[in-house]
C-alpha cells in the first residue's frame, strides 16, 4: 500500500442484560445475523467442563480454575463473575481485537458483569431487556414447566433485585413483542454505529 492507511472504525461494545425468562436469546437471535449491524458474540472463558456438543472457543474458551485466576491477576478480563462454583468471565484481548477490526461486539451479560465493563469501557452501549410486567415474567418463568417452586421463586426475586438496577443502563427496552423489541434495538445500535467517528 503506498502512504495512507485505511482506518477501520472501531466497533461498539454492546452490553444486553435482563432478568432470566425476559427473553433475552430469543430477541438477540432476531437481529444476530443482520449484516448491516457486523456484530460477534464475544466467546467468554469458564472453568466448567466442556458439556457435549459443545466446543473450545465456540461456546467457551476452557480454561483450569488457576489459569482463570492468574488472567484476573492481570487484567486480563473484562468482567467475571462465580456462579455454583465455576468461574465465568469475558477475555478482554479478544474483545479489544474485535472491536479494532470494526466488528460490533455484543455481551449478555449479568448486572454486576455489565457494571464491571462500564467501569474499564465506559462507553459502552448498554441496553437492559424488561418484560411488560412482573406477572408476564412470572407466566414465563413458570411456563418453562422445568424447574421447582423453590428456584422460581429465587429467579422472581432476583429479578426483582436486576429490575431494580435497570436505570443504570443507557436504554431500556420493553419485551412484549418479540420483532418490535429486537426492531428497537436494532434502531439503537445504528444509530450509535452512525455517531462513531
Amino acid at each position: 500500500m503506498d502512504g495512507g492507511m485505511i482506518m477501520t472504525k472501531k466497533g461498539l461494545l454492546i452490553v444486553v442484560s435482563g432478568p432470566s425468562g425476559v427473553g433475552k436469546g430469543t430477541v438477540l437471535k432476531e437481529f444476530m445475523n443482520d449484516p448491516e449491524l457486523n456484530l460477534s458474540y464475544s466467546v467468554s472463558m469458564t472453568t466448567r467442563g466442556m458439556r457435549p456438543g459443545e466446543q473450545e472457543g465456540v461456546n467457551y474458551y476452557y480454561v483450569s480454575r488457576e489459569e482463570f485466576e492468574k488472567t484476573i491477576a492481570e487484567g486480563g478480563l473484562l468482567e467475571w463473575t462465580e456462579f455454583v462454583g465455576n468461574y465465568y468471565g469475558t477475555p478482554l484481548k479478544e474483545v479489544e481485537r474485535l472491536r479494532e477490526e470494526g466488528v460490533n461486539v455484543l455481551l449478555e451479560i449479568e448486572v454486576d458483569g455489565c457494571q464491571q465493563v462500564v467501569k474499564k469501557i465506559p462507553e459502552a452501549l448498554t441496553i437492559f431487556i424488561v418484560p411488560p410486567s412482573m406477572k408476564e415474567l412470572e407466566n414465563r418463568i413458570r411456563g418453562r414447566k422445568s424447574e421447582p417452586e423453590e428456584i422460581v421463586q429465587q429467579r422472581l426475586a432476583k429479578a426483582q433485585k436486576e429490575l431494580e438496577l435497570s436505570g443504570q443502563y443507557r436504554y431500556i427496552v420493553c419485551n412484549d413483542d418479540v420483532k418490535l423489541a429486537a426492531d428497537i434495538i436494532r434502531v439503537i445500535i445504528r444509530h450509535h454505529m452512525e455517531r462513531q467517528f
